[in-house]
């Protein structure tokens, strides 16, 4: 045991801080990451929620906010690695919600630009009359 004690003796202060912060465990202190986590979490959110993603992936959008929100509640009551998982998954369903939203529009684009083309195929094989 003295020779443990002699051992720590020698470790300056910041040594010793540097080696239980590293040693840590995850859920014991808050990462230092985990607000550019929930930062980055936010701003996906924000950034899904436009018209058209409320209008063509609202269920998507409203998954991805309620993991925030679940993830804010979590870093409150410090439970720091289920907000870091809540925030990287609202800031992975917000970019679904994006791409969902995104796949809507090119499909109903597809769709215009087909019924487009089949008037114009009809219009061009229309008899003329004269």
């Amino acid at each position: 045991m003295k020779r443990h004690l002699s051992i720590l003796g020698r470790l300056s202060s910041p040594a010793l801080v540097m080696t239980l912060l590293i040693t840590a465990p995850a859920w014991a202190v808050a990462p230092l990451d985990l607000g550019e986590k929930m930062a980055v979490a936010e701003a996906s959110v924000k950034q899904a929620n436009t018209t058209s993603t409320n209008e063509n992936a609202p269920i998507e959008l409203q998954i991805a906010a309620t993991k925030l929100i679940s993830a804010r509640r979590a870093w409150s009551d410090r439970d720091y690695l289920r907000a870091e998982h809540l925030a990287e998954q609202a800031q992975v369903d917000a970019q679904v919600a994006q791409i969902h939203a995104e796949s809507v529009r090119s499909s109903k684009a597809a769709l215009e630009s087909q019924d487009a083309a089949r008037a114009l195929v009809e219009e061009i094989n229309r008899p003329n009359i004269r």
